[in-house]
């Protein structure tokens, strides 16, 4: 019996070292399984927001791709015509432009002639308005004045004649003078023959 009681009781100790090693395994077991269904929980839920997050891009990837189309379909051609129709301006412009640089060189010639005339019309209205007196002296003395060689030689000619007779004069009546005084000619009473 006492190789029964040993049996037994090695067959008791064996079960139970058995039993708790086993149930050393089932906590392991079953703290990994509660490790394993939180990470498989956090996993889901992850999946989830990704699945929901992959959801909304294809229904904005479906949504552009509509509009994509869409535009295709309506948008393209009326770019198309617009662009053929800018096409054909664009050549009618290019024969019409030489032409119209033309007429812009015409009018920019015209205006500046009609600048130049106001330019001179205002200088001979300045001249105009300017006194006689000034104008003489202008036109003797100076190269400046608006009027012809002509003028001017003729204007010049006649003030050196004047000037001359009028020096000639003063001359004469200075030395008659003095002649008069060197003589003790009076005035008045006996006049000079």
């Amino acid at each position: 019996m006492n190789i029964r009681n040993h049996a037994q009781h090695a067959c008791s100790h064996n079960v139970e070292g058995v039993a708790k090693s086993t149930s050393k395994r089932m906590l392991q077991y079953e703290s990994q399984m509660q490790e394993f269904s939180i990470k498989l929980t956090e996993n889901l839920s992850n999946f989830r927001a990704m699945d929901s997050l992959m959801q909304d891009s294809l229904d904005k990837l479906k949504r552009d791709t509509q509009r994509t189309n869409h535009a295709l379909e309506e948008h393209i051609p009326r770019i198309h015509e617009e662009l053929h129709s800018s096409l054909v301006s664009l050549e009618e412009l290019s024969r019409t432009l030489p032409e119209i640089r033309s007429h812009v060189a015409n009018i920019t010639r015209i205006y500046n002639s009609g600048r130049e005339k106001a330019k001179n019309l205002v200088k001979d209205l300045n001249w105009l308005n300017t006194e006689w007196y000034e104008r003489w002296r202008i036109t003797i003395f100076t190269n400046h004045s608006p009027v012809s060689w002509w003028w001017k030689a003729t204007m010049r000619v006649l003030f050196a004649v004047t000037f001359i007779t009028f020096a000639w004069i003063a001359w004469v009546a200075i030395a008659g003078a003095y002649n008069a005084h060197r003589q003790r000619l009076v005035w008045g009473e006996r006049l000079m023959s």
